[in-house]
């Protein structure tokens, strides 16, 4: 994998670029789909590669894990031919929803023992075992296993995950230095970076990452709950350690205006449930703002949903219809309001290359944050 600086806005961290991978080139800075069980819900592969225009998507580890199995995927020749992708994978390590899984899982050195959310069934992650669980996967990037710490915690408790994170870093790069893929295209590790609200561990643990010549480098930890303000402060704290060559994710994040503000910082790539789960519930995300297209207001609205056309829905579907989907608990209102919302991601991220660029990023940014923010 080879990442590609083309440009840096004057004023700004923002920066422009391509990641090159055996699947493809991936532009940058890019918003990634969330298709957690190999599919992005309610969207058909086919929307996402022509209507969306995705370049990436996501898979995550622990729930392929649990179904349909590895088993399963080595028999198909990986995810990528099991689930008819022919473009980029990133698999997240499974770190985040053992750490959602607070109840049911217990953490030590050698990696975390949980239940599995379906049948309760008793399970270990090592560091060794999820790089081999991702192997079997196939995706091109694959995380790091490490902690997700909640928000708030201690300082001391932060530090101590932190370094637990840097250990397993540590087994999981030796652990793929003696392996091969499986499936005839390179795989590259990203280490993710920890510690919390914390500036200095943020500081430390960057610094550790680094030092490790990864292909990139991940930002977690962050959209757990903590004020977004924090939230930028830690990846201004990140992205001025993390080598300016390698291409920067920010894991789970998040509003249009969270990925604008961050790009603003210097951060690459993003992902998020958001778009696909806010969208089935009637939130639709637009280049003027955010609609409730449940509210009477839209009934009989017949104008396109987004009318800078940011996405090929607006010009088919009007506001009044897609409520009356909504009212009448069609599926067909997930689905458009699920291809509209992952569009406008993607039409922003086009937008941003776009003034990078130019040159006027941040002066674009500026209008923008303000104008996705506000409810319509």
């Amino acid at each position: 994998m080879r990442f590609q600086l083309e440009h840096q806005d004057p004023k700004s961290g923002a920066r422009k670029g391509i990641i090159h991978t055996d699947h493809g080139s991936i532009p940058t800075p890019i918003f990634m789909p969330v298709g957690t069980v190999g599919s992005v819900k309610a969207v058909h592969q086919r929307e996402l590669k022509d209507d969306i225009e995705a370049r990436i998507i996501l898979g995550n580890t622990y729930h392929l894990y649990l179904r349909p199995g590895m088993d399963i995927l080595q028999k198909a020749g990986g995810l990528h031919a099991f689930m008819g992708w022919d473009r980029p994978i990133l698999t997240d390590s499974g770190g985040y929803q053992i750490f959602s899984l607070s109840n049911q899982r217990t953490l030590d050195e050698e990696g975390a023992h949980f239940r599995s959310h379906i049948d309760g069934s008793a399970h270990t992650f090592t560091p060794e075992s999820v790089m081999e669980i991702q192997r079997q996967i196939g995706s091109d990037i694959l995380m790091a296993f490490d902690e997700c710490p909640p928000y708030p915690c201690s300082h001391e408790y932060a530090k101590n995950s932190m370094e637990l994170t840097h250990r397993w870093l540590d087994r999981c790069i030796a652990y793929l230095n003696d392996k091969e893929p499986l499936y005839g295209h390179r795989q590259e590790l990203f280490p993710i970076v920890q510690g919390s609200t914390y500036s200095d561990l943020r500081a430390r643990s960057a610094e550790y990452i680094a030092s490790k010549n990864c292909a990139g480098n991940a930002i977690g930890g962050l959209s757990v709950g903590e004020p977004a303000e924090e939230m930028y402060a830690m990846c201004a704290d990140v992205c001025a350690i993390l080598p300016k060559d390698r291409p920067r994710y920010l894991m789970g994040v998040g509003t249009p205006a969270n990925l604008l503000e961050n790009i603003a910082l210097g951060v690459d790539m993003f992902d998020c449930v958001m778009p696909t789960r806010n969208g089935r519930n009637g939130m639709l995300f637009t280049s003027e703002g955010i609609m409730n297209m449940k509210n009477a207001r839209w009934a009989d609205d017949f104008g396109p949903i987004d009318p800078n056309g940011s996405c090929f829905v607006d010009e088919a579907y009007s506001k009044a219809y897609l409520r009356h989907l909504f009212t009448v608990n069609e599926y067909l209102a997930g689905q458009i309001a699920s291809i509209h919302n992952l569009r406008f991601y993607l039409w922003l991220m086009e937008q941003a290359r776009t003034h990078i660029e130019a040159g006027d990023f941040a002066a674009w940014k500026a209008v923008m944050v303000e104008k996705v923010s506000r409810r319509l």
